[in-house]
């Protein structure tokens, strides 16, 4: 073999730098195994969508009539509500905490940005037991009051109960919306109107409103999906949104075409909104990319320093101490009439087991894609990237609903077995595990690399020594994100779950429907102890 020369004109080592630069760069064109995996992993993740077009074609005749149903519309009319009363609602919580814990002196500002975030740990399904087990008819508070003659409490099911629940679970999204930008705000914008006449009033209203609306909006789209979606709080609280509709659907009549239709309405909302939110978060992304030469002044509370503080102490407690303490007296009670801790081993595992798998089994997958996504730009790249967060956005229920329609039709030695429960889990939470390596192979870039390979490594050992090092604390956050999703996740439990099969979430579930909330409490503290260790190493890598 003759070896490399130089072309002429060129001297031999500039050459050869060249030539290693060409060799070691990355290429337009993936390699094809990896696009092979990519492309498996998007079809994974667009199949639910596909099959229940297809599932809910075949009723054409039965569709229209179904779908102009008055029980019909007045379910939809009632989840468009829901979404729209928790959406005005994380901004008028959010958007205060954001403001209090990042542009004044607020006494314990670090830890009250701490614990207002904390309850994105806690399921809404949690949250919804314990406000009915402490506010509800038969509640604690309930318990308590009945020495003074107080004999109920007024009702909390229906769209309050559920929309109070949903808005408490899902605040900190506007919360770490708005914090973002309020910490990259630049001093000079403000002083610039200050410099024009505006009180500091104005300014916010006219100035930092505008520059924050992207983020804020991104945030309360992002609790709107969340409430469009969420079914544990709604069943508890006994308000018809679609998840519940689409559930009742499926167990009650077994029709599964017209549970399809439903969710394909379902489908429909979720995607609308995910389209705005995808719109605003380009522009808030493109608003946090602007580093502040100058960061903002604090503002001095004065005379509000402390009832900002209550403010702030009566959110958490409703979001964090409430779930904690309920659960907590409902525990005491039952041990102190007799009754053990009923926790038995099998949830446990149960839950710990399939959010370990999955949460490994969305790693493996997350790996590939985020590589492709991150070495290989272009349009292979895009797409799987999309199709993989499309399917974050599809409610539980609905990735469940189809699933169930694939595996008896076309694998039927997969229905209610765990290999397809936990399948079914990585494919959903995928994009959680994408996101954070992508994000960090994005910044690593092939410096590395390129050095291992002039030092002899091949692609791989390359890449297993030098990249993988640097990249695996993302890793790990993923993992950890995919873990607490999972370990929370309920719907998808009841339907692929295998006969006898329970967790943590469908013990607390059955429990507290039939309204045994004594029994509810020992798995649901065992829950909050999971999640919120899940949440701590989330926190933990975030602050480093």
């Amino acid at each position: 073999m003759q070896p490399l020369t130089a072309p002429s004109g060129l001297p031999r080592s500039a050459a050869g730098r060249g030539l290693r630069r060409w060799a070691l760069a990355p290429r337009a064109r993936p390699p094809l195994p990896l696009l092979i995996v990519g492309l498996v992993v998007a079809a994974l993740s667009v199949l639910p969508i596909v099959y229940l077009g297809i599932r809910a074609a075949g009723t054409e005749a039965d569709a229209v009539a179904f779908l102009l149903r008055p029980r019909t519309i007045a379910v939809l009319g009632s989840t468009v509500a829901l979404g729209l009363i928790v959406g005005a609602g994380t901004i008028a919580i959010g958007l205060p905490i954001a403001w209090l814990t990042t542009r004044t002196d607020l006494p314990g500002r670090r830890w009250w940005t701490v614990l207002t975030v904390v309850p994105l740990a806690i399921p809404s399904y949690v949250l919804g037991f314990a406000f009915v087990a402490a506010f509800g008819p038969r509640g604690a508070l309930q318990s308590l009051l009945e020495p003074l003659g107080v004999q109920r409490l007024p009702d909390v099911y229906g769209l309050p109960g559920a929309a109070c629940v949903l808005i408490l679970a899902s605040y900190p999204y506007v919360v770490l919306a708005a914090r973002a930008g309020m910490l990259r705000e630049d001093r000079s914008v403000e002083e610039a109107a200050r410099t024009l006449g505006d009180t500091r009033r104005m300014v916010f209203r006219r100035v930092t409103m505008p520059l924050l609306g992207p983020a804020i909006a991104a945030g309360t789209l992002l609790a709107v999906l969340y409430a469009l979606s969420d079914f544990g709080a709604v069943s508890l609280l006994q308000f018809d949104s679609f998840s519940r509709a689409i559930y009742l659907q499926y167990r009650a009549t077994f029709d599964r075409s017209l549970a399809a239709i439903l969710a394909l309405v379902l489908l429909g909302l979720t995607l609308v909104v995910t389209f705005g939110e995808a719109r605003l978060r380009r522009r808030a992304r493109e608003f946090a990319g602007r580093p502040a030469r100058r960061p903002v002044e604090s503002v001095t509370l004065g005379r509000w320093r402390w009832p900002a503080v209550a403010f702030v102490a009566a959110v958490v407690g409703l979001a964090l101490v409430v779930p904690a303490v309920t659960i907590a007296f409902w525990l005491i009670r039952a041990l102190g009439q007799g009754e053990t801790f009923r926790v038995g081993l099998e949830p446990i595992l149960g839950s710990l087991g399939t959010a370990a798998a999955a949460a490994v089994l969305a790693t493996v997958l997350a790996l590939p894609v985020a590589l492709l996504v991150a070495r290989h730009p272009g349009r292979p790249g895009r797409i799987v990237e999309r199709v993989s967060y499309g399917a974050f956005a599809l409610p539980g229920i609905v990735v469940a609903l189809a699933l169930v329609f694939v595996a008896t039709t076309a694998l039927p030695v997969l229905y209610q077995t765990l290999a397809l429960l936990i399948g079914a889990y990585a494919v959903r939470f995928l994009a959680e595990a994408v996101g954070p390596v992508r994000a960090t192979l994005a910044r690593t870039g092939l410096r590395l690399e390129e050095a291992g390979r002039t030092l002899g490594d091949g692609p791989v050992r390359a890449f297993a020594r030098l990249t993988l090092p640097v990249v695996r604390p993302a890793i790990l956050a993923g993992a950890a994100l995919v873990f607490l999703s999972v370990v929370k996740e309920l719907p998808m439990a009841l339907i692929l779950g295998p006969i006898g099969f329970e967790t943590l979430a469908t013990e607390i579930w059955s429990t507290t429907s039939e309204g045994f909330y004594a029994r509810a409490a020992g798995p649901a503290a065992v829950l909050l102890v999971l999640s919120a260790g899940a949440m701590a190493v989330l926190l933990r890598d975030d602050a480093r």
